[in-house]
């Protein structure tokens, strides 16, 4: 469905519309972030969405380990370049970063500013050409400043934007965090601006945000693998089990409805993950993942959003409408967001209980995606929220944030002998995808 929940009610239009129009009047705004970046792995999607013209003040410092060698985000001096690594001519396992999926990489160190040339997503990474030489971890601290006139000038037709200037953390500041990103809120009005820049973007379509994940692609039914160009595009951010997956568990999974419904029995999004354990566990690893639960009653919604931002923190936990799997409406429902902004764009998803186990362990199946801005529901006429039509992009996304945790035993596609690949949401938003299912394995 394509209503990630239901339309807005008066009361809550007028809220997030006044919250809108408050962080517009605002001409600079500024959001801070900490993460722990691992320098076991390629590259780390922050979650950190960019606005064209912004500026990123990045600080890191090294996190000690338990053994070996500390890996410094300066990296090693090298006697000369090395073709093998992500940044030939910056020093092996320093810290590097991306402004968008396909971007060049840029040397960060211990400090660095990038200025953002168009609308994109963070990425850090390591400079290293695999394994690293060394181990641990990086404290990052990341300071974004987005001229607050950019949505309002993108709605006027305005082109011209004013280069925005920002401040940099020291990196003496930094500290260890748990795995994945601890989102401050220091400057309500540079969130709310953050909100605002979104809900413009939605309700204009000034511009098309884009998901974090791998492009999609084609896929043969019955266990064949997707196209290299696929495998090549997740492999930065999952790392998969070599395993084959438990031949019951296949056959667990083939019996899963591929898509769930809404009430009026309008099949809607497909069923892309699977997640094993216990409901302990699920919450346990969805906690550390940096997950929400969406809540449930939306005039409740209203009422705790309107208290948290009053007290400077992030509301991020806004209601889902209700889909159906196993002929009953979700379990839970999670979601990430930026502050404020999770109105209009936020990545999430729903799960069921499944009725069987496997090895004792509860099976929850799962439906991930991304709203990304508003359309025309096409039951109705009314404004819905429009997501992602890449929805492996999503599917991806879950996995890469919990496996940032200690708590994923293994992480393994499986395309079943029917896949999804093209097909409408209960709204008529259309999506594709390759078919596979990201089935996660717990601790």
């Amino acid at each position: 469905m394509n209503c990630r929940f239901s339309p807005l009610p008066f009361p809550s239009r007028i809220f997030w519309t006044a919250l809108a129009l408050l962080a517009v009047a605002s001409p600079l705004l500024a959001q801070d972030y900490k993460f722990t970046i691992p320098t076991s792995q390629p590259w780390t999607d922050t979650g950190v969405d960019l606005q064209a013209g912004s500026l990123v003040a990045i600080t890191a410092a090294a996190n000690q380990s338990t053994g070996g060698t500390t890996c410094d985000p300066a990296g090693i001096p090298s006697s000369g370049s090395a073709s093998n690594l992500p940044l030939p001519n910056a020093p092996q396992n320093a810290l590097i970063a991306r402004v968008h999926e396909n971007a060049t990489p840029t040397l960060v160190g211990a400090s660095q500013q990038l200025h953002v040339p168009q609308a994109g997503h963070l990425f850090l990474g390591t400079n290293t050409p695999g394994t690293p030489t060394c181990q641990g971890s990086f404290a990052v601290k990341v300071h974004v400043t987005t001229d607050g006139t950019t949505a309002a000038e993108s709605f006027n037709g305005n082109t011209g934007q004013k280069p925005a200037t920002g401040t940099q953390t020291s990196a003496a500041d930094s500290q260890a965090k748990p795995a994945g990103g601890e989102k401050e809120v220091k400057d309500i009005k540079g969130a709310l601006g953050t909100a605002a820049q979104t809900w413009l973007t939605g309700q204009f379509g000034t511009a098309t945000p884009t998901a974090p994940g791998s492009p999609t692609s084609s896929a043969t039914a019955g266990g064949a693998s997707a196209p290299a160009s696929a495998a090549v595009a997740t492999s930065q951010t999952l790392k998969l089990s070599n395993l084959q997956l438990d031949s019951q568990l296949r056959g667990h999974i083939d019996t899963l409805p591929r898509r769930v419904n809404d009430q009026f029995k309008n099949q809607g999004d497909m069923v892309n993950f699977v997640m094993v354990g216990s409901l302990q566990k699920v919450q346990e690893a969805l906690t550390a993942a940096d997950w929400h639960p969406a809540d449930k009653d939306v005039k409740e919604s209203v009422l705790k959003a309107a208290i948290e931002t009053y007290q400077k923190k992030a509301y991020l936990a806004m209601p889902m409408s209700e889909l159906y799997l196993f002929g009953r409406v979700q379990d839970y429902g999670y979601e990430q967001a930026e502050p404020y902004a999770v109105v209009a764009s936020r990545h999430h998803f729903r799960i069921w209980k499944a009725p069987f186990q496997w090895n004792g362990q509860d099976v929850w199946a799962g439906a991930g995606t991304h709203d990304i801005g508003f359309e025309k529901d096409q039951r109705n006429g009314k404004v819905t929220h429009k997501i992602d039509p890449a929805v492996d992009g999503e599917r991806d996304n879950i996995g890469a944030t919990l496996q940032k945790t200690d708590k994923v035993k293994s992480l393994t596609y499986y395309l079943p002998p029917d896949p999804v690949q093209d097909a409408r949401n209960a709204t008529g938003g259309g999506y594709h995808s390759d078919g596979r299912i990201l089935v996660v394995i717990l601790q």
